[in-house]
């Protein structure tokens, strides 16, 4: 039986916002945590985008990557955690991890990404700060660099703030930043002159039209831009999206030739990654691990909601999903 299942783009831009309010409900979030059958349910699916539960079942699957000639990422999946003891739990893996990064021989040179909300920063800035510079500090000691990853607008000024303070002692230090919100070309030229790595994004969070521009061709020549600045301040620059044609644009603009890295999230797109490879280009896999997946899962989904057919199918025949198969 053959089925068009092209949607109009009004459609598909109302089941972007509809995931993206799933994503932000926190009554969902909380039954997830709470509920072992929802995430048992959803793991099959999930497991497209979620690198493993544990931090034991890693190494085999970072290296099998590696292998493959990708640079690796990794961050301790969740955000926005309020409880004291469960920051500390999250960093506690973080300090886990950095100190047993030898058993993943060959994903060097690694990079290490979190949200300063899961390390404190709603409990307390100055938590947040010190909780950053515990990881930073074990991780320089490794040769592990560390790119935090940036949040919803309201909290922008803080995460800058921090990266302001911890940069000048910090030299493993980099930031995100997200080309839709508007405020980003200012922000960029406070960032500048750290001269440390920017991780390029589009933006995941759902943000009003006076702080962010939705996704389509305006968002499109402004990531242009702010890449063509950053290129031209001689800046290390991760391109971070999995718009293909976005990255068809950087790639014919000639821009790509100064770009450190290309850099898409585990199992989005792995054949774009794998093109960019081919051509010489150097790529960077970014994964996640953790149980509290939830919120990631979603936003994956949203980004291109026809990947909910291809949840429901993975739902259906969880052995579609073969690790590595098109990377």
């Amino acid at each position: 039986m053959h089925m068009d299942i092209s949607l109009p783009l009004d459609l598909l831009h109302a089941s972007t916002a509809g995931l993206k309010r799933l994503a932000l409900d926190t009554r969902c979030r909380e039954a997830f945590l709470q509920s072992p059958l929802l995430a048992e349910v959803l793991a099959g699916p999930a497991s497209r985008y979620i690198l493993a539960d544990r931090q034991a079942e890693l190494a085999d699957k970072l290296n099998i990557l590696a292998d493959k000639g990708y640079l690796l990422g990794l961050e301790y999946v969740g955000e926005e955690v309020s409880a004291p003891d469960e920051v500390e739990a999250i960093v506690a893996e973080y300090l886990q991890l950095i100190e047993g990064a030898e058993a993943f021989s060959l994903w060097r040179p690694v990079q290490l990404g979190f949200d300063l909300s899961n390390v404190g920063l709603l409990i307390s800035r100055e938590l947040a700060v010190q909780n950053a510079a515990r990881i930073l500090k074990a991780a320089a000691a490794k040769e592990i660099r560390v790119v935090l990853s940036m949040e919803r607008s309201s909290m922008v000024d803080s995460i800058l703030s921090i990266f302001f303070e911890l940069a000048p002692q910090h030299a493993n230090l980099g930031i995100t930043l997200q080309a839709h919100l508007h405020r980003t070309a200012v922000d960029l030229e406070r960032v500048l002159p750290f001269g440390r790595k920017i991780r390029l994004v589009k933006g995941v969070y759902r943000e009003p039209a006076d702080v962010a521009l939705p996704r389509g061709a305006e968002l499109d020549e402004r990531y242009l831009g702010l890449l063509e600045r950053i290129l031209s301040s001689g800046t290390e620059v991760a391109v971070a999206t999995q718009d293909g044609g976005l990255i068809q644009r950087i790639r014919a603009s000639g821009l790509a030739r100064g770009v450190t890295e290309f850099e898409m999230l585990h199992g989005v797109q792995p054949e774009v990654l794998k093109s960019l490879k081919e051509a010489g280009l150097p790529c960077r896999i970014a994964a996640v691990y953790g149980v509290n997946w939830y919120l990631h899962f979603l936003h994956r989904l949203a980004e291109y909601p026809p990947n909910l057919f291809v949840a429901l199918a993975d739902l259906h025949q969880p052995e579609r999903i073969r690790f590595a198969a098109a990377y």
